[in-house]
C-alpha cells in the first residue's frame, strides 16, 4: 500500500478547505486519505463535559470525511480521532505519510506567527512534505519553487519537478537576491535536477520573504524548504514569511535532519532567520 495523505482537522472552515485539497492530492497520488483530529482533554478547571467534548471532536472528523467524499468522489478516505497534542500526533504520523495537509487558519490576519502553534511546529518538524492550504479553490499558474543553493532548496526543486509533472503545469524556478551572481546559482541548481522539464527561471530582486509572498499570488503552488543556507532554528525567515502571508498553497519540504524541540526560548530566537 502507498503511504497515505494525512490531513489534520479541527472543525474550522480552513480545516475543511484543507480536506478538499488533501482529497485531490490523495487521488492524484493513488493513495488513501487519512483524516485525523488530535484530541486533548482541556484543563480540569475548564467547565466542559468530557463526553460532550469528545463527541464534538468525533463529529468534526465525520464532517471532514463527508466533505472529502462530496468534493472528490473517487477518494478512499478514513477518519480517526487520535489522543494526544496535535503537533506531536501530526509529526509522528508524518513518518509514514506521503504528505501532511493543514489549513492556514487565516494566518494572514494575525500580527505574528506563534512558535507554539500546531501549524508552525508541524511545518518545521514533519518527516514528510507539509502542504498548507490557502482558501477554498486551487489557484491557476505554475508551480513556483525558490532556490538559494542550500540542501533544503535543492530538495524543494526535486519536489517541485514532481509536482509540476503531477499537475501537468510548468515549473518556475526563482532566486531572490540583491547582488550579482544569481543567474549562475540558478543555472547550476536547475542543471542538478535533470527531471525538470523546460523550467522557466527568473532572478528576482528585493527582500526574499516579501518578494516570494508577492510572487505566490500568481502561482498554483509554491515549494520551498523550511530553512535555508544558515539552517538555524525551527523556520527560516523566508519560510516564516511565506507561511504567514503566502497567497497560494505552499509545500514545505524536508531532508533527513529535524531540528530538536526548543524549550524556554523566545519566539524570535526559535524562529531565527535563514534562507
Amino acid at each position: 500500500m502507498r503511504n497515505p495523505v494525512v490531513v489534520g482537522v479541527t472543525g474550522t472552515p480552513a480545516g475543511l478547505a484543507a480536506v478538499r485539497l488533501a482529497a485531490r492530492e490523495a487521488v492524484s497520488r493513488a493513495c488513501q486519505l487519512r483524516v485525523v483530529h488530535a484530541f486533548t482533554w482541556p484543563s480540569p478547571a475548564a467547565d466542559l463535559d468530557y463526553e460532550t467534548t469528545r463527541r464534538a471532536a468525533s463529529r468534526a472528523v465525520e464532517e471532514a470525511v463527508a466533505t472529502a467524499k462530496r468534493s472528490t468522489p473517487r477518494v478512499r478516505v478514513s477518519g480517526q480521532l487520535v489522543d494526544g497534542p496535535a503537533d506531536r500526533v501530526l509529526v509522528r504520523l508524518s513518518r509514514g505519510a506521503a504528505l501532511v495537509v493543514l489549513g492556514d487558519d487565516d494566518l494572514a490576519t494575525t500580527p505574528w506567527l506563534p512558535t507554539s502553534s500546531v501549524l508552525v511546529q508541524t511545518v518545521a518538524r514533519a518527516w514528510c512534505p507539509v502542504l498548507v492550504a490557502r482558501g477554498p479553490r486551487p489557484q491557476k499558474g505554475p508551480v513556483l519553487v525558490a532556490v538559494d543553493g542550500s540542501a533544503c532548496s535543492m530538495l524543494a526543486l526535486r519536489v517541485a519537478a514532481a509536482e509540476g509533472r503531477r499537475r501537468k503545469v510548468p515549473v518556475e524556478v526563482v532566486y531572490v537576491c540583491g547582488e550579482p551572481g544569481g543567474d549562475k546559482l540558478l543555472a547550476d541548481a536547475v542543471a542538478d535536477v535533470p527531471e525538470l522539464r523546460r523550467p522557466v527561471t527568473r532572478v528576482l530582486s528585493g527582500l526574499p520573504g516579501p518578494t516570494l509572498v508577492r510572487a505566490s499570488g500568481f502561482a498554483r503552488l509554491i515549494v520551498l524548504g523550511p530553512r535555508g543556507t544558515r539552517d538555524a532554528g525551527l523556520l527560516g525567515s523566508v519560510a516564516r514569511e511565506v507561511l504567514h502571508r503566502g497567497a497560494s498553497p505552499t509545500v514545505f519540504v524536508h531532508g533527513s535532519v529535524i531540528p530538536a524541540q526548543r524549550t524556554g526560548s523566545p519566539e524570535n530566537a526559535a524562529l531565527t532567520n535563514a534562507y
